[in-house]
């Protein structure tokens, strides 16, 4: 015979504000570890919307990212003609050359300056990547004129629409605003890749070439292709790889993260074991009672171990309610791999809702055995006579 739940919900009830306390410090704990994981979910999300899976991102070999590699307009002519490449409207190769550095730029949250990616690109790069502008308009070739993501120029008010950004060689001015669902690319800056790459003094060695597949076999046989010609000494891979290979920003974050939330478990647990140590030592004669009424050790034990738990279930759901307004927060992590900021949203999934409230459960869990072990383990006689 099992004692009934409403014994524990009226239990938790009586003892409001220890139970209040105590779940209280299991949401805290549990609200932590949601941020961490919807802060790295987020920047997953960001990078996992920048690839598109016919796209083939072409570097110099041994090159890990776009900024640190030197791609020559010669390759580039050799890539262009290659079999396997998608044609355009136009009927131009969907080949873009392109060139990506980095400039400083003051932002809300850094008045010092930012790191933000720059880059060069042609037109049908820019047709490429489907990106549509909000304000302004597209610049003009030739010209220094940039147009900004969305992130940037909300982040960012020295690159509003109209304003002016001193680098390479003089004032560039800014000329339009543009959106894309490519998330990454919301945090660049385009602007003409021969005016960036003779501002930046790069004319003949640029950074790299991003060239759509005209099916997913014939991506797979492009990379083999431009991986075996040794004249070209590259490296490619598709734009899913490339951006996923750049998660590496978000593990640092991560495993910080995990470290403060275990830390925290540690505290929560004590205090939960604390909340049940007390109730076991107030309930003495109710044990007793309980015993006597003919309820078993261990229907006892898991009765006591059960009202921990949910305790702790009343902590991990206001831990998922205490953490939902980060969905409207949008953040921007430093990439170590491209040196710059990337702009992202925190994404609290029901999957990492379910997760905290597991994290919670192991905490009443850890923290009720000992003390349900304890009320279950109590003599009849000895726990009549307490007080």
């Amino acid at each position: 015979m099992g004692i009934p739940l409403a014994y524990n919900f009226r239990n938790l009830a009586v003892r409001k504000t220890t139970t209040a306390m105590t779940a209280l410090g299991i949401a805290l704990t549990v609200a932590v570890l949601l941020a961490v994981l919807a802060l790295v979910e987020g920047l997953q999300d960001a990078f996992r919307a920048s690839g598109h899976p016919l796209h083939i991102i072409v570097v110099r070999k041994g090159s890990e990212s776009e900024l640190v590699s030197n791609f020559s307009r010669a390759a580039y002519q050799d890539v262009r003609v290659k079999a396997g490449i998608a044609r355009a409207p136009s009927g131009e190769s969907m080949a873009s050359l392109e060139i990506v550095t980095v400039i400083n730029v003051p932002s809300v949250s850094n008045p010092d300056g930012a790191n933000v990616t720059l880059r060069g690109l042609s037109p049908v790069g820019i047709e490429m990547r489907d990106l549509r502008v909000v304000a302004g308009r597209w610049f003009e070739t030739g010209r220094r004129e940039v147009v900004v993501g969305e992130a940037i120029a909300r982040r960012n008010p020295e690159a509003g629409l109209g304003k002016r950004l001193r680098f390479g060689r003089g004032d560039w001015r800014v000329v339009g605003i543009f959106d894309t669902d490519k998330a990454s690319a919301r945090s660049e800056m385009f602007a003409d890749v021969n005016q960036v790459s003779a501002d930046f003094d790069r004319v003949e060695t640029l950074s790299s070439a991003l060239v759509r597949a005209v099916d997913a076999a014939a991506a797979a046989a492009l990379i083999r292709d431009i991986n075996d010609d040794r004249r070209l000494n590259s490296t490619a891979q598709t734009e899913l790889d490339y951006y996923a290979a750049q998660m590496r920003a978000g593990r640092p974050v991560q495993y910080v993260g995990m470290v403060v939330a275990i830390i925290m478990a540690v505290g929560s647990s004590f205090a939960a074991m604390n909340t049940m140590y007390a109730a076991v030592a107030r309930r003495a004669r109710e044990i007793g009672t309980l015993r006597v009424l003919g309820f078993s050790r261990a229907s006892i034990l898991l009765s006591f171990l059960l009202e921990s738990l949910l305790l702790a279930a009343f902590g991990g759901l206001l831990g998922c309610l205490l953490a939902l307004p980060l969905n409207t927060v949008t953040a921007a992590l430093g990439n170590i791999t491209t040196f710059s900021e990337i702009a992202f949203q925190f994404r609290v999934t029901p999957a990492i809702a379910v997760t905290g409230v597991a994290f919670a459960l192991i905490m009443g869990a850890l923290g009720g055995l000992f003390p349900a072990r304890m009320a279950a383990r109590k003599e009849i006689l000895t726990a009549l006579r307490e007080m």
